[in-house]
């Protein structure tokens, strides 16, 4: 009887072990991460080679890595909702992932289609960008819808890569790389986009139409796919970003990828028009 007993503990440790693993990995799946795949040639007298190098942990990686890794994502994807929009307006979908923060929904008509500017008030010093609503009228738009909503306020910058790609990460107010505002929309003014040295993008999971409330800063430049939403270039205080860099990460997500030792707060974030 106790052997039979025993055994039925057992079993039910291993499942609910698997039951851990595979909420752990869906938990995963939803954090917004960027992804990189860089490739790195070291020329050698006479030969040469290639290192092909997948940053971003946890969302679905791209390339030829994407066949290897493991994923929870269902092989028939479930239907997504759909907004009826005119030419020229932006469709913001519903987002009810773990980690929504609902402040409503931007209108459907651009707010901004031209220049912009962007104030973000840090706990190290102002950042200031320039935004280019004409490219990217729909994200330069939510992030102004965002920013009156103070939904940035008091939120912790949490993720910063010094290898491979060299981007701060920020705009979640959990913290936690799985926040974001209760809606989404899709990728814009991503053909043949570059990501230099203080360009900002917005970050991304691998689930269509994803994009949110999460942003990067490139403080150096970065060979990453041409799949994260421009909008915008810093002109004042990326010295600020670099002195986060400069201190590194706490490596939580590898090695040089983590949440910065260096903590950096958004205070506020102020939009106008040029």
């Amino acid at each position: 009887m106790a052997g039979r007993d025993r055994k039925k503990q057992l079993a039910r440790q291993r499942y609910e072990r698997q039951v851990a693993r595979q909420a752990a990995q869906r938990q995963r799946a939803r954090r917004m991460k960027i992804i990189g795949s860089v490739v790195a040639v070291v020329l050698v007298v006479g030969a040469s080679a290639g290192l092909a190098t997948v940053i971003g942990g946890d969302s679905e990686p791209k390339g030829d890595a994407a066949a290897a890794a493991p994923t929870d994502q269902p092989t028939t994807p479930a239907p997504q909702p759909s907004v009826s929009v005119k030419p020229g307006e932006c469709a913001y979908l519903p987002n009810s992932e773990q980690g929504a923060k609902d402040v409503g929904t931007p209108a459907k008509k651009p707010a901004y289609k031209g220049a912009a500017q962007a104030t973000l008030k840090t706990s190290l010093g102002e950042i200031v960008v320039d935004l280019d609503g004409g490219k990217a009228p729909c994200t330069v738009s939510s992030l102004a819808f965002l920013a009156k909503k103070n939904f940035f306020d008091d939120t912790k910058c949490h993720r910063l890569t010094t290898e491979g790609i060299k981007v701060l990460q920020c705009g979640d107010p959990t913290g936690s790389g799985a926040g974001g505002p209760a809606y989404r929309f899709a990728n814009e003014n991503t053909k043949g986009a570059k990501y230099d040295r203080g360009t900002l993008a917005m970050a991304h999971s691998a689930q269509p139409d994803s994009n949110g409330s999460q942003f990067f800063i490139v403080y150096g430049d970065s060979p990453l796919p041409a799949d994260y939403t421009v909008f915008g270039k810093v002109v004042k205080g990326l010295d600020v970003v670099d002195e986060v860099a400069k201190a590194g990460s706490d490596d939580a997500a590898g090695q040089g990828d983590g949440a910065p030792k260096k903590q950096i707060t958004i205070q506020d974030v102020a939009v106008a028009k040029k």
